[in-house]
């Protein structure tokens, strides 16, 4: 077994590979970027080594720099973790070449999975079942249009190369196939440096099933399967283990598809076979298609771990390390069920556009596995994926195992930077959800009431109002000295701009609030001369039988942890200076982020829903489009600048609509 290995990765993967090293007693060397230098990933390790700035391709993507920190540090073999180098067959390669072991498949394994067309080939010699469409060499635009024609609308344009979604479009007529095929090789090609698509049949209800395998070089076993089909713009969001509906016959079959298609390859290591389900009339063997292999671990493997009991990345490293597999294939058996929520720092309300900034009070219940490398006072940035944590659940049943992932979901608190937690407790608790009556597109037909932007609850707006109160004094010391009984307050609240206005009564252990303000519009909205007799005890404040959220002051804003975060303003009463807000004849940054392309010009008309400006940031694309028809008056950015949020990019004349932005 190794003595040392180093993790050429960071954040959550890499602190959870630190911790079974441990365990095993195999020391690790963590590398950093400039931004990473007191990452929790760094303090997991034994030891750790700077290799270059925060951008990816100066550290995480620097092959020389990272054989280089484990030839100085001794380390005998290099894991990538998922991500950045983990399926690049040209750095396995180059691990081996320095006399390094990687934990991983073999840069041929790696190449022949790597490529989704042709992967798709070779599956189809190995007997594996193919999503029918097109994988050939042709990429010319009209080449691929008479594909698209001859397979038939709707189809899924997909680049050959990488994952996680991009360079992926869905088409639904023959009118949207150009502009589609061009934002797609667009992406793909910022993504991976290779802009080949391939065409694919869209299935009518998918399910998105996934195969856990591992192999030895020679032979593979099966971990049974995973459900990822909760997805929002092919991005996973929950993932489920044992897939709802699956019968024994059907889970056999996939298993052996799975592990021929590993065989084929001569694997060894962890991977997943994903495939495609149709379940238009529920899950039948005879309706699912091989779409990709995963050269890797994947994010979503704590779900496996979770019913088999079996650490993967101990397997790696036994594997790599040249032992045989642990386990043979009938001595692997599934238990129970799991979950996997993955919290990411975006904001839902605002087509789930990724945020940044420092997480002040970040605390995560007990009865949950957490997978996380972030620590409160860390600061979420634009060089990296937003993924704050992964939260995983386990029960007898899938009843139990998701009434613990509403329960843990709702208990996270998460203060300083927006999340999408609030969204996950709505798809969490949705009938649909707790029924199994899901597909791929589940989310994007119910977006908008996934995503509603509610207004906050009575017990959150009182837990606001009471932490005013409480700023500078103990809760049960709120009155003090004072020759009148009880002594009153009135303090004032926004919301979202909204002015939400008290009236209180102090007593020791005890406040009266009056409201002269209404917010909300449900049955527990806030409405004006409401009265609320608040108490408060050892454990907090409480309104009646409830006790009341917790608040915390970060600057001059507090926030409330109940389902999402809620965020109010506390206004300075000497402060009667108001924001102006963004006029609409302006073009601004998002996020913080770098130009990729700058699509128009000084003087130029343009469009309504016309591309103006194309951003990378967390992996993402962002395009900035025209909101309606006009002139372009000034560019004031260049392709390849760097930009912070809320940065002026274009200015446009004769605008009378309020500025929108899209993805692609």
């Amino acid at each position: 077994m190794f003595k040392k290995i180093l993790i050429a990765n960071r954040g959550e993967i890499a602190v959870r590979i630190a911790k079974t090293a441990a365990q095993m007693g195999i020391e690790t060397v963590a590398v950093y970027s400039d931004v990473d230098k007191n990452a929790l990933h760094v303090a997991s390790a034994d030891q750790a080594v700077y290799i270059g700035g925060s951008v990816p391709r100066e550290s995480y993507l620097n092959i020389e720099r990272i054989i280089d920190a484990a030839r100085a540090t001794g380390a005998e073999a290099v894991h990538p973790g998922y991500g950045f180098l983990s399926e690049n067959p040209t750095f396995a390669e180059a691990i081996e070449a320095a006399g390094l072991i990687f934990i991983g498949p073999c840069a041929k394994a790696i190449r022949a999975m790597g490529l989704k067309d042709a992967a798709k080939a070779l599956m189809e010699q190995a007997k594996v079942p193919v999503v029918p469409g097109y994988h050939g060499p042709k990429q010319s635009n009209d080449g691929l249009l008479r594909e698209a024609t001859r397979i038939g609308f709707p189809l899924l344009i997909k680049a050959v190369a990488g994952g996680g979604g991009k360079g992926m479009r869905r088409v639904d007529t023959e009118a949207e196939f150009s502009r589609a095929l061009a934002s797609a090789k667009s992406e793909a090609q910022g993504a991976f440096a290779n802009d080949a698509v391939l065409l694919e049949k869209f299935i009518p209800s998918p399910r998105h099933i996934e195969i856990q395998i591992f192999g030895d070089g020679e032979s593979a076993v099966h971990m049974f399967e995973r459900d990822c089909s909760m997805q929002r713009r092919y991005q996973k969001v929950i993932e489920e283990a044992p897939a709802p509906g699956m019968s024994d016959e059907m889970r056999a079959q996939m298993g052996k598809a799975a592990v021929r298609a590993a065989e084929a390859i001569g694997y060894k290591g962890a991977g997943t076979v994903e495939f495609i389900v149709d379940a238009t009339e529920g899950l039948r063997p005879d309706r699912f298609w091989f779409m990709e292999m995963n050269t890797r671990l994947q994010v979503e493997h704590p779900v496996t771990e979770a019913v088999t009991g079996i650490d993967l990345v101990e397997w790696q490293l036994r594997v790599a390390a040249g032992e045989e597999l642990p386990m043979a294939q009938d001595a692997i058996e599934l238990s129970g069920h799991a979950f996997e929520a993955r919290i990411y720092a975006e904001d839902p309300a605002n087509g789930f556009m990724p945020v940044t900034g420092v997480l002040g009070h970040v605390n995560f219940p007990s009865g949950c596995r957490v997978d996380s490398a972030i620590q409160s006072g860390d600061m979420i940035t634009p060089f990296y994926d937003p993924m704050i944590a992964k939260l995983v659940v386990y029960g007898e049943n899938r009843s139990d195992a998701l009434a613990k992932l509403s329960q843990v979901l709702r208990k996270t608190q998460l203060v300083g930077s927006q999340t999408n937690l609030g969204f996950l407790i709505q798809i969490a608790e949705h009938d649909d959800f707790s029924r199994g009556c899901i597909d791929t597109s589940w989310i994007d037909r119910n977006v908008q009431k996934l995503t509603s932007d509610n207004a906050p609850s009575q017990a959150v707006v009182l837990s606001a109002a009471l932490a005013v109160l409480t700023q500078h004094t103990a809760p049960n010391r709120l009155t003090g000295f004072h020759l009148w009984h009880p002594l009153k307050k009135t303090l004032n609240l926004l919301w979202k701009g909204q002015k939400i206005d008290f009236y209180a009564e102090l007593y020791p252990d005890r406040v009266v609030l009056v409201s002269n303000s209404s917010i909300g519009t449900e049955k527990d909205a806030l409405t004006d001369s409401q009265r609320f007799d608040l108490e408060y005890k050892v454990s907090g404040w409480w309104f009646g039988p409830d006790l009341l959220p917790e608040a915390f002051w970060l600057g001059n804003k507090i926030w409330v942890c109940d389902t999402a975060s809620q965020v109010f303003d506390v206004p300075d009463p000497l402060d009667w200076v108001e924001s102006l807000g963004t006029t609409a004849d302006i073009i601004f940054s998002p996020m913080p982020g770098l130009v990729s392309n700058v699509a128009v010009m000084a003087g130029q008309k343009v469009e309504k829903d016309a591309t103006l400006v194309v951003l990378e940031a967390m992996k993402m694309e962002h395009v900035l489009r025209a909101p309606c028809d006009c002139i372009v008056k000034e560019v004031l950015v260049a392709s390849g600048d760097q930009v912070e949020a809320e940065a002026t990019l274009i200015l446009l004349e004769n605008l009378g609509l309020s500025l929108s932005s899209g993805h692609c």
